[in-house]
């Protein structure tokens, strides 16, 4: 069986930030659909909850990425 797999991070273009692996609410899919639509989700209710300040200073933004991986 194939499953999908939703892995975000946080970035900044701020000089010498890395971007970091966030934990999702969800982040099992059975299509990548499913994944693609709830990483768009979860990143705007994210970048929501920082304030405008926080984001237009560091220039923080989120990235993700659905990966198709098998379950034995």
């Amino acid at each position: 069986m194939i499953k999908i797999f939703l892995f975000m991070y946080i970035c900044s273009t701020t000089t010498g930030n890395e971007c970091q692996l966030i934990q999702t609410r969800i982040n099992e899919f059975n299509d990548l659909y499913d994944c693609t639509v709830s990483g768009y989700q979860q990143s705007e209710a994210l970048i929501s909850e920082l304030n405008r300040e926080f984001v237009n200073k560091h220039g923080a933004y989120t990235k993700f990425m659905c990966l198709k991986k098998e379950i034995i």
